[in-house]
């Protein structure tokens, strides 16, 4: 998606054509009004003149009109349920009678048909996209800041498409949060299948952030998903200059075609097991893994490891912990029975396989089937020399087991140079963050900007990270503008948000505390707010 002013018709097409060379096979543009919708027909057809034909999607909040325009011009058009229809959000509680909510939804149909008719004489496709922060507060009156509420949301506007034959649909339900993200998208799907629904869905992990958190936290809620088989067009949101965001898109699909036909994996799901709803599976106490303590990052093994060729070393052992490396095929009756009679022992779930995911999962199920409640790690071996792509396929292949809670550490290990033990540290427990099991840094919840942006945001997020880096668990969010910033940054701590052209607004929760604060003077307003509330500490740096 694209950052700059939709009105600058060549600092557009100069961004788009940077975002289509480094690989991109569509691009968004806001239209947050209709001289912007109308812009986007002076865009299109410069690209064309360059011989760009890629499709543009049109970027829709708050205003119909303009998604009417847009649809006469790109091939795309993407509207947000929040706020498509109904009023600005304002966190305000109210109730619906069930007549009064039905006819709320009677408003969107009226207005929301001549749309789709518009789209079908120009064969325009569209996206309904959901934001878990900008749930409309008709929806949150009913569902609440919910899963649920996100799915309804989709499915009110989905259920008018069928009803009216429209049918170039595609869907996506976007957090900030990984754990929401995916277990929404898991939810939708259920649905969808349920009323005999089978549309595409876009994946992504909004307000992702930059740097090394940005990648690892996309790539464990798309990859999670996409190990599943869901999913068909994906987007990196980093709060970097968009064309840098195509190569980690890349790197995560190259990643799963990897695993195309690969050899088939037998296993039985748990029947205690809710995907749209996990809960941690429950182990005993071994050292410092497992019985409900906090997750670990293995780096160096002191107990000793064994592996299942080593099954009578390993039950003469009897040093707390010890470490029993095995692999699906080693998980017979047998051995099920050993580790039930064994209570000192931690199992490294190890996989060679090509879909290491399913292997593992498979191994874990098998073990929750056979009554065996060991602590778990999942342990992954590679040969990387690039760091970046080290960080993407570990955040795929080990993210979810701690979004879905079904492990006690995590073990990552690299057999190539030019990786260092620090970086191997820093990726173990940033999918930890990611997946929010395991908090050990400042988490900051910043979005990749767009049109409406109206601040510098990467210089920014750069000062506001130099000055809080070392606020442990403190949550700041770092929005561009008003369309998800409160709502997506509900969780957080403070909120850093453009209200005007140089002017920020400042939160405390969902609380605005502070309005219209000159920019130049915003990051400072945001350590004093961080110190009146008595969550400031004194770096040791």
């Amino acid at each position: 998606m694209t950052n700059t002013s939709t009105m600058d018709t060549n600092g557009s097409v100069e961004q788009c054509i940077r975002i289509i060379d480094a690989g991109g096979e569509y691009v968004r543009l806001t239209a947050q009004g209709i001289r912007e919708a109308g812009n986007l027909k002076n865009i299109r057809e410069e690209l064309n003149k360059r011989g760009y034909n890629t499709p543009l999607v049109a970027d829709i909040h708050f205003n119909p009109k303009a998604a009417d325009s847009a649809a006469g011009t790109v091939e795309k058009v993407r509207i947000n349920p929040g706020n498509y229809v109904d009023p600005v959000k304002t966190f305000a509680k109210f109730e619906y009678t069930d007549e009064e909510y039905a006819a709320e939804v009677e408003k969107i149909k009226e207005r929301f048909i001549p749309f789709l008719n518009i789209c079908k004489d120009n064969n325009t496709a569209i996206r309904i996209g959901v934001n878990h922060g900008s749930l409309s507060d008709r929806i949150m009156s009913r569902y609440g800041d919910t899963p649920l509420g996100m799915v309804e949301s989709c499915m009110e506007f989905l259920r008018i498409c069928v009803s009216e034959n429209f049918s170039d649909v595609v869907l996506s339900i976007k957090a900030s949060i990984t754990s929401v993200m995916v277990r929404t998208v898991r939810l939708l799907v259920d649905c969808m299948e349920k009323e005999n629904m089978f549309f595409p869905l876009h994946l992504g992990v909004t307000e992702a952030g930059d740097g090394e958190d940005g990648r690892i936290k996309s790539a464990v809620g798309i990859g999670a998903l996409l190990m599943e088989g869901i999913g068909d067009t994906i987007r990196v949101s980093l709060s970097e200059d968009p064309e840098f965001e195509i190569p980690v898109c890349r790197k995560i699909v190259d990643y799963v075609k990897e695993k195309e036909d690969h050899p088939v994996i037998s296993g039985i799901i748990f029947s205690g097991y809710h995907s749209f709803d996990p809960e941690r599976r429950k182990s005993f106490k071994a050292g410092k893994f497992g019985g409900g303590q906090p997750l670990v990052v293995i780096e160096d093994i002191v107990s000793p490891v064994f592996n299942a060729g080593q099954s009578a070393d390993w039950k003469k052992c009897d040093l707390i912990p010890k470490f029993l490396v095995l692999g699906l095929s080693d998980l017979d009756d047998e051995m099920l029975f050993l580790l039930k009679q064994d209570r000192n022992t931690v199992v490294v779930v190890e996989s060679n396989h090509r879909f290491s995911v399913g292997e593992q999962k498979a191994f874990i199920h098998r073990l929750w089937n056979g009554g065996v409640d060991n602590p778990v790690v999942i342990k992954r071996v590679y040969n990387e020399t690039d760091v970046e792509s080290l960080r993407i396929k570990a955040a795929m292949d080990c993210g979810v087991f701690f979004l879905d809670m079904l492990a006690d550490g995590i073990w990552i290990q690299n057999t190539s140079f030019g990786i260092s033990p620090d970086e191997l540290k820093s990726i173990s427990y940033g999918i930890l963050q990611a997946t929010g099991r395991l908090i050990t840094k400042t988490e900051y919840i910043s979005c990749p900007g767009c049109g409406r942006t109206l601040f510098d945001l990467q210089s920014t997020i750069k000062k506001i990270k130099a000055a809080t880096n070392h606020l442990k668990g403190l949550k700041i969010g770092i929005m561009g503008c008003i369309v998800n910033g409160p709502g997506e940054m509900a969780d957080a701590d403070y909120g850093y948000v453009g209200a005007g052209p140089g002017k920020i607004s400042l939160y405390k929760g969902k609380e605005c505390v502070e309005k219209n604060i000159p920019a130049e003077r915003a990051v400072e307003s945001l350590i004093n707010l961080i110190k009146k509330h008595g969550d400031w500490k004194e770096s040791d740096g």
